[in-house]
């Protein structure tokens, strides 16, 4: 059993049978009374986010998290096959773990997959990545950066909003935690 001078962000703590991931902390020592921890975590299945407060030296359970580095081969309809790049053993991954991050992926993309036990936990992107847009409606002469949004298509089936400049067939960056238009690639 650990403690609570151990928490750190990033640790996942196992508290009523479930996974948390630490995404904040903090140590408080207040004037008066005891000290303690205030732990912002998030739920590693579902995603939802809770706070929680401990006091200083209380007991936690933390779980040992193998973070891999893998390559995204292919989807074969329910799940997603990813290989570990340092002893290419292949890897099913269910949509649900996968989550949001299938709306960035392309074959032969880097991730990282945490692993708990050998069982796959979460899918981590990179924190941009760079698609062709498929598809979008054709900007008009005069639009400006500032002028506004459209939607666009990108290769990967999901939709985003640009700039009216931008056009079909551009290479854009796009930020994978919330989806945003971060700028055109050449």
């Amino acid at each position: 059993m650990a403690s609570t001078a151990d928490i750190k962000n990033g640790v996942v703590l196992s508290i009523d049978g479930q996974l948390w991931n630490v995404v904040e902390f903090q140590h408080v020592k207040p004037g008066k009374g005891g000290a303690f921890v205030r732990t912002k975590l998030k739920n590693v299945v579902s995603g939802k986010t809770v706070d929680r407060t401990y006091n200083a030296g209380a007991k936690i359970e933390i779980e040992n998290v193998d973070r891999r580095d893998f390559t995204y081969l292919y989807n074969d309809g329910d799940s997603y096959v990813f290989m570990d790049v340092a002893d290419y053993d292949q890897l099913s991954v269910t949509a649900t773990v996968v989550g949001d991050a299938a709306n960035y992926l392309l074959e032969n993309q880097q991730v990282q997959i945490a692993l708990n036990n050998g069982n796959p936990l979460y899918v981590e992107m990179p924190a941009s990545v760079v698609l062709e847009i498929t598809y979008t409606e054709p900007g008009l002469q005069g639009d400006r950066s500032s002028a506004g949004t459209k939607p666009a298509t990108l290769e990967t089936g999901y939709e985003i909003q640009v700039p009216l400049f931008v056009e079909q067939g551009t290479k854009v960056k796009v930020d994978t935690r919330t989806g945003d238009y971060l700028g055109r690639v050449s």
